[in-house]
């Protein structure tokens, strides 16, 4: 191994349950950093980056699992190779893994390729395992100890054809490496040396994006006012990404009726909107709809009766005191409308403007409807809004007989529509499916009824999914790009601290019911460590302001607690070098208040 000054180091490692990092959690894989002779500092905020997957019973219930002594290892090709042992939800030996272990195959530490469970043993538990590759018989050696205290070796071939492993072989004595590192609460695997370049964009990736630089020219030709306004400043960021920025101009001094040269002082601003914005409302939703913005949520304040939709001419306004603030949907029993008014979205399908939500009646069972607004009508009229219609499959059944329906929304991509929702079956009891994500097409005409079948796209089988006592996949979201249609959607303690936001993708051009051409990642993109005082993010939508920012909009809690009062939150949508959407671009990270003083030389002709 090599231990130049300059190469880096990567330590891999599980982290402690403790207080609010729950075993969920710290049963995870986690990465840290270390360059020259700094100490070694966690990568993804500390945050697990790969989970073990959960298995699904004969019941079609969830079993959670993670995973313990992780170990990193070079593969023969240079790339990385990951090993691990499967433990049960509490850390304990799991039955389901007895003498097995993880492997993951990696190029480069930021996306990684899931072989599954590799055998080495019938009947042995195993403790902890490492590999190296043996460069001599072109095989990899996996060397173990069962929980007895017996070490083994096998043998895998150098394409890692995990079908074809060896018998393990009874060996003497294998020394695993237990380094002394300088963060607490951890329980090290190993650490591997890595060249600086690659190692650097390993931290790259799993480093927030900040601000590092503004740029303005250094001089413009401008005959009035309007002229210097439409300046705007070059935000560069830490991965070499840019944005573009307001400048508010300070004109003392110049004037555009006399020819001259004048220095301008300005500053560089972004438009922030601070946590809470507001409190009791959850997966929040905004529509820039004919230059006015309108505010929708689920309304905690009332037990999530009736739907409240907010009109103002700035975001900022939708929030200031005095909103204007309207009823368009209320309990209706006669209807059968009676609670769980939930996660209210707007959509345009088509040629009309839809909201997509969960309703139930006196039953407590929330489904599916859409509501289309009348032509020409106000969003904020109650009576300028069709009867909402419960979605139905393309048979002209319900989407569900024996379970609830919710959190449904809408894109259209390469002229295909489609719908995704959350379906669940068995709540409250040993039968619970969990929450999980389910993907259709639709034809924006009649929106309101399936044309495909539905088709399951994702179940929580990752700890930060499953957690809490809860089993979600719901709140899903699309964000559709040149290239990627992104689906966010909510894992973990709806009402809670752990609620995150996990991600979806699949090219452009792709089948969107084919599940096995979606990507879903192992970590969160948003979760209550990205941004300081906003803990259990969840539940979020996307959209464009007049300005031409995508932003972000979610709910949130103040404190770290186990189920605390949702309030929305709204932030920048940031772009990286490569075009990918950064999810947990916090206002501090997205614009330096250190560099936003500038100047700029303005020449009156």
């Amino acid at each position: 191994m090599n231990n130049l000054q300059n190469d880096v180091n990567i330590l891999i490692y599980t982290r402690e349950p403790q207080n609010e990092y729950t075993e969920s959690l710290g049963n995870s894989i986690h990465f840290a950093y270390c360059e020259g002779e700094e100490g070694f500092r966690p990568l993804n905020q500390n945050y697990g980056v790969l989970f073990a997957l959960s298995t699904i019973d004969e019941k079609n219930v969830i079993q959670e699992k993670g995973l313990k002594n992780p170990y990193l290892f070079r593969t023969a090709d240079g790339a990385f190779g990951i090993i691990a042992v499967r433990v049960d939800l509490i850390g304990n030996d799991d039955a389901e893994s007895k003498g097995q272990i993880l492997l993951w195959t990696s190029d480069d530490l930021i996306t990684f390729h899931d072989h599954g469970l590799v055998k080495l043993h019938e009947d042995l538990f195993v403790k902890e395992a490492a590999c190296e590759f043996n460069a001599v018989d072109e095989v990899y050696e996996i060397y173990w100890e069962d929980n007895k205290g017996n070490f083994y070796v096998n043998r895998l071939n150098k394409s890692m054809s995990i079908d074809n492993i060896s018998m393990a072989e009874a060996i003497n004595k294998y020394e695993f490496q237990h380094p002394f590192v300088n963060l607490p609460n951890i329980r090290p695997g190993n650490i591997l040396s890595i060249d600086s370049n690659r190692g650097k964009k390993i931290k790259a990736n799993w480093t927030p994006i900040y601000n590092t630089e503004i740029r303005v020219p250094d001089s413009v030709n401008a005959t009035s006012y309007e002229t210097l306004e439409q300046v705007k400043a070059e935000a560069i960021y830490s991965d070499g990404s840019t944005s573009y920025k307001q400048v508010k101009w300070d004109y003392t001094g110049i004037n555009f009726s006399t020819p001259g040269t004048y220095i301008v002082k300005g500053k560089v601003v972004q438009e922030t909107y601070s946590f809470p914005l507001a409190c009791g409302y959850a997966d929040p939703v905004i529509l820039p709809w004919n230059n006015k913005y309108y505010y929708i949520a689920t309304n905690d304040n009332v037990d999530d009766i009736g739907m409240y939709v907010r009109e103002a001419d700035t975001i900022s306004d939708l929030f200031a005191p005095g909103f204007k603030e309207a009823v368009i949907l209320d309990l209706d029993e006669e209807k059968d409308f009676v609670q769980t008014f939930w996660a209210p979205e707007f959509h345009v399908i088509g040629d009309d403007l839809f909201i997509l939500f969960a309703v139930g009646g006196k039953v407590w069972a929330p489904q599916c409807h859409m509501m289309k607004l009348k032509k020409g009508g106000d969003i904020m009229e109650a009576k300028d809004w069709n009867t909402p219609v419960r979605v139905k499959k393309s048979d002209g059944t319900f989407l569900t007989q024996d379970g609830i329906t919710l959190d449904m929304t809408y894109f259209k991509a390469d002229g295909t529509s489609c719908v995704v929702w959350s379906y669940r079956k068995g709540i409250g009891t040993p039968l619970d499916t969990g929450s999980m994500l389910y993907i259709a097409t639709v034809d924006e005409k009649n929106p309101t009824m399936l044309t495909s079948e539905p088709v399951l796209l994702s179940r929580p089988l990752f700890g930060w999914e499953n957690i809490q006592g809860t089993i979600n996949n719901e709140g899903p979201y699309p964000l559709v790009t040149d290239d990627m249609v992104y689906i966010t959607y909510s894992g973990g303690a709806a009402g809670g601290y752990t609620y995150s936001l996990g991600l979806l993708k699949i090219p452009r051009g792709s089948d969107f019911l084919n599940v096995s051409e979606w990507v879903k990642s192992s970590t969160p993109v948003l979760s209550y460590h990205s941004i300081n005082g906003v803990y259990g993010p969840g539940h979020n939508s996307f959209f464009k302001d007049y300005n031409g920012d995508t932003m972000i909009m979610y709910h949130g809690e103040e404190e770290i607690v186990g189920a605390g009062e949702r309030c929305s939150a709204m932030h920048r949508v940031h772009f990286n070098k490569n075009g990918v959407p950064v999810f947990n671009m916090s206002s501090e990270r997205d614009l330096d208040p250190k560099l936003c003083d500038i100047t700029i030389e303005v020449v009156v002709q």
